[in-house]
């Protein structure tokens, strides 16, 4: 039996990103795509759950039951948001989403995106930065059989992909050569995550080289 998994933020660079790796990687069975909008693929592992606030989750429990992993790729930029309204999304939305599951799936590995530089202290200067480390670190006292935190850095796109915004395509296609060290690909991001749920990993907390050594 391949892996069952859920997965939100596929209409958005990461997530599209994880969702095509997982599709062709033979280890995954099932993906449940969970999102706003509607992602246009077909394909045999693929299903869709259009859910408009992730704060009713808990409405759709019968569909939630019987998967292996959740790769939490959904989030929003917090240029030009209110600290509040940013906490809502990033925070609030999350934990509640991620409890939900929990009591569906309670031997679930729940993987959440975050980003390099996320403060797990909650206390620097940058809002995005508290805001995710104390994501990071309510999630991590939830009672899933695995929990783990990705800091990707810069990423490059899988091949057809459609989520990547044009004025960053040359540079992405350069960056690996530049900036090696601080450069993932979305085929190691969506790796390492399948591997979390097969091997698990030493650390909760992935920075950019424990993500290329799992993904590699």
């Amino acid at each position: 039996m391949g892996l069952k998994i859920i997965l939100t933020g596929a209409t958005g660079m990461v997530g599209e990103g994880v969702l095509l790796e997982c599709l062709s990687n033979d280890q995954v069975s099932e993906v449940l795509s969970i999102s706003r909008r509607s992602y246009p693929i077909s394909h045999p592992k693929f299903s869709e759950l259009l859910v408009a606030d992730f704060m009713q989750i808990d409405s759709h429990e019968d569909r939630l039951t019987g998967f292996d992993a959740c790769f939490f790729c959904a989030g929003v930029s917090s240029v030009g948001m209110s600290e509040a309204d940013y906490t809502h999304i990033t925070l609030t939305t999350t934990l509640h989403f991620a409890k939900v599951l929990a009591k569906c799936n309670p031997e679930m590995v729940f993987d959440f995106v975050t980003g390099a530089l996320t403060e797990s202290s909650e206390k620097g200067r940058s809002m995005w930065a508290r805001v995710k480390g104390k994501t990071e670190n309510e999630l991590m006292k939830l009672p899933f059989r695995g929990q783990y935190n990705f800091r990707p850095g810069l990423m490059t796109p899988v091949k057809g992909q459609k989520n990547v915004k044009g004025i960053f395509k040359p540079l992405i296609a350069i960056l690996p050569f530049f900036m090696p060290k601080k450069t993932l690909s979305l085929h190691e991001v969506g790796r390492a995550m399948i591997r979390t749920v097969t091997e698990g990993y030493a650390k909760q907390v992935l920075e950019i080289e424990d993500i290329k050594l799992l993904g590699n």
